[in-house]
């Protein structure tokens, strides 16, 4: 092996070494985000989640997570000074993490549900605003990804809402988040880290709906 061929397989490696140890940072990092959520302790999470978002700044996983949380956490919030906080901190976050993974259905599924917190809130200000944007939203996730069971949740979800306040029948969409929870069964997530939240939730509105 001449010398050139030597420092090229050097430079190799020492690229491979380097990938592997920040992907275990990432990896580490990212496990011990998810411990802490799982452990209620939401506020270290999205502060281990920020970390990562910073250290691994191509990555759009931390910055889903963080938009993600906000907007959980948005659900029960009734000051609007509050809400406008974490729902603006879910939008930044969003932003980002759909400028380095465009035409993700799982991106286009959260920022729906962040549309809906703002109509959830408050209905008479925002259902004119959001509503028609987050149909939009859940046809386009659909198109890109039919087969993913949050996109076909979430937007049977969002159209059984709908139909419940303009007094129709919700039963079709009862039948459609049934099918999702088959689609949840043989759904496998594109890494351990990457989204599959979204069964639960699916279940119970099924049950709900046989009740």
């Amino acid at each position: 092996m001449n010398t050139v061929v030597k420092i090229a397989v050097i430079v190799i490696l020492n690229l491979v070494n380097a990938n592997i140890q920040a992907q275990t940072k990432f990896e580490k990092g990212m496990s011990k985000a998810f411990q802490l959520w799982d452990a209620n302790k939401w506020d270290e999470a999205e502060n281990m989640f920020e970390r990562i978002s910073k250290a691994d700044e191509d990555k759009w996983l931390p910055h889903y997570y963080i938009a993600q949380l906000n907007s959980i956490k948005s659900w029960n919030t009734k000051d609007e000074t509050i809400l406008k906080a974490q729902l603006d901190k879910a939008q930044d976050h969003l932003d980002i993490a759909i400028s380095k993974s465009e035409n993700n259905a799982e991106l286009l599924v959260l920022q729906a549900r962040v549309y809906t917190n703002w109509i959830a809130y408050d209905g008479m200000t925002y259902g004119m605003k959001y509503a028609a944007k987050v149909t939009e939203l859940y046809n386009k996730a659909l198109a890109l990804d039919s087969e993913n069971p949050r996109v076909v949740y979430s937007k049977a979800e969002w159209e059984m809402g709908s139909a419940k306040y303009f007094g129709k029948d919700t039963a079709p969409y009862c039948q459609e988040i049934e099918d999702a929870i088959e689609l949840f069964d043989n759904f496998k997530p594109e890494s351990k880290f990457h989204p599959k939240w979204g069964k639960e939730q699916a279940q119970q509105i099924v049950d709900n709906c046989k009740a």
